[in-house]
């Protein structure tokens, strides 16, 4: 499909859900790549619905107003043309249940960890009032943010070794308006000081660095300082598992995303007890161990 019969196909649609469906067969068309925040097509067409329509309630019996489509238009040759993901496109991604400020200089949100933190870490850690959260790797801030949130009575530590994702994640933290408390370090992987912590979130780089030029367009407009992760992807998560033990509360909960590599990190600490959790909404890659766990784990290794 090409953009002018896009365009036919969206002003004559008879209702929301045609135009839609004509937005999604000109996506299928260019073979674009999903996964950054959708994972297809239709999914996708409807994202773009929404925010050309500024997320109003719409009438579905109707199509879309006219100065919306023109919007969408243009976004449309844009995501073909550049292969950006939509939300650098449009500046936007949403995280459990929460909209965020995304560009290049961050990763676009899309952890299952968003269900982890939706149920406030429960079963597997018991946050009480005053406890302190750290997320590390934060990019545009959203596990950071999601959990002060979800958990208005607990304190979170965000960090970050790149300045530029310090500094979209600021824009989201004002945007929430939880700065008092969520703080932001520069730091590589665990902030300074000897704060312990309940529970530490992490969503680090786990791509094999030599892989990183292989992946889809998509995925090559993100920063790769927050995809790649040494030969074999898994330096950041080592170098979590290990440094943890001695960052978390006595009773504290780590929980690392690893993606598709979990079944290779798991083989190589075959005495470590991790457990990969199951998501509701799709998706994998993430083990939990307490911290009891971990230090006996590292006082046998």
């Amino acid at each position: 499909m090409q953009q002018t019969e896009l365009e036919r196909r969206l002003r004559e649609a008879r209702d929301c859900e045609a135009w839609v469906d004509a937005a999604a067969e000109f996506f299928a068309a260019h073979d674009l790549v999903f996964g950054h925040g959708t994972d297809n097509a239709g999914d996708e067409a409807y994202w773009l619905l929404r925010h050309v329509t500024g997320w109003r309630e719409l009438d579905a019996t109707v199509p879309p107003p006219a100065d919306a489509t023109s919007r969408a238009l243009v976004i449309c040759g844009q995501r073909v043309s550049t292969r950006k993901p939509l939300a650098y496109l449009i500046h936007e991604a949403w995280f459990a249940g929460l909209e965020f400020r995304v560009d290049e200089r961050v990763l676009v949100p899309r952890s299952p960890l968003a269900e982890v933190i939706e149920r406030g870490f429960e079963p597997w850690c018991a946050v009480a009032p005053g406890d302190r959260i750290l997320d590390i790797g934060t990019g545009s801030g959203c596990i950071a943010i999601a959990t002060a949130h979800y958990l208005p009575e607990v304190f979170v530590d965000a960090t970050d070794v790149s300045p530029d994702a310090l500094e979209v994640a600021a824009v989201n933290v004002k945007r929430h308006g939880v700065g008092e408390r969520v703080r932001l370090y520069r730091a590589d992987l665990f902030p300074p000081g000897g704060q312990r912590y309940r529970a530490i979130v992490s969503n680090p780089p786990y791509v094999p660095e030599d892989e990183v030029a292989a992946l889809p367009a998509e995925y090559r407009h993100e920063p790769a300082i927050g995809l790649a992760s040494g030969k074999t992807g898994f330096d950041a998560a080592e170098r979590i598992l290990r440094g943890a033990a001695a960052r978390l509360a006595e009773d504290g909960v780590l929980f690392l995303e690893v993606g598709a590599g979990a079944e290779a990190f798991a083989a190589t600490h075959p005495r470590l007890p991790l457990i990969a959790l199951e998501f509701e909404r799709g998706g994998d890659g993430v083990f939990v161990i307490t911290a009891a766990e971990l230090r006996e784990f590292l006082r046998s290794a």
